[in-house]
């Protein structure tokens, strides 16, 4: 048991209960990755299957053949219709193209600057690009960067979690409120609320 699972455990009961059934919380994340192309991909990936978008990604990424993803300059000034051909809607071209600009420009740095800063430095930056809300990069921080205290309020899963395992009900400030007691480690709570429900991680059903 890792130290985020001893924790969870030696101050929740309901948590001691159910933790040592789950999957272990990982403890080796892809911290080098960059986030622009994972904020790219995030795009993508919204409100569609895990399939459908993941079509659509590797049809976006073949039209640069030249590299294994577009730069930011590439997207910039990439043709809406080029873009379009590869399946993406006006909506998310516009999105893709700001995450792209907000690179260029300094907002959304390298990733080894990006981890220099705060979890909050880092939300306030990446929500900065049109379309990337909190819950996007929250999932960033938890499943790429490898932050330990990050619980993610407004996900269904986590909230649904918290209420079978509580049997109480929660509003993301409740959950919020309540869930202070597991930090340093909330990562590990949200990990183990999602697995409460029996449902796969948002980063494992994106395939």
């Amino acid at each position: 048991m890792n130290p985020a699972e001893a924790h969870l455990c030696k101050v929740s009961k309901p948590f001691a209960k159910v933790t040592p059934g789950h999957e272990p919380f990982p403890t080796k994340f892809p911290k080098k990755r960059d986030p622009y192309q994972a904020l790219v991909r995030s795009v993508v990936f919204q409100q569609l299957s895990g399939k459908a978008a993941n079509t659509i990604h590797t049809r976006m990424l073949a039209l640069f053949p030249e590299c294994d993803h577009p730069a930011p300059e590439q997207l910039v000034k990439a043709k809406p219709e080029l873009l379009r051909s590869a399946g993406l809607s006006r909506q998310k071209i516009a999105a893709i193209q700001d995450v792209a600009a907000k690179r260029l420009d300094g907002t959304i740095p390298e990733a080894r600057a990006l981890a220099k800063l705060s979890d909050e430095e880092i939300i306030a930056r990446l929500t900065a690009a049109r379309g990337v809300g909190r819950w996007t990069v929250e999932m960033y921080l938890i499943f790429t960067l490898g932050r330990p205290d990050v619980l993610p309020i407004d996900d269904l899963g986590v909230r649904k979690g918290a209420e079978k395992l509580f049997r109480r009900a929660f509003t993301p400030k409740t959950l919020g409120a309540y869930g202070e007691r597991w930090a340093p480690f909330r990562s590990a709570a949200a990990w183990h609320l999602w697995r409460v429900v029996d449902t796969q991680t948002p980063e494992e059903s994106k395939g």
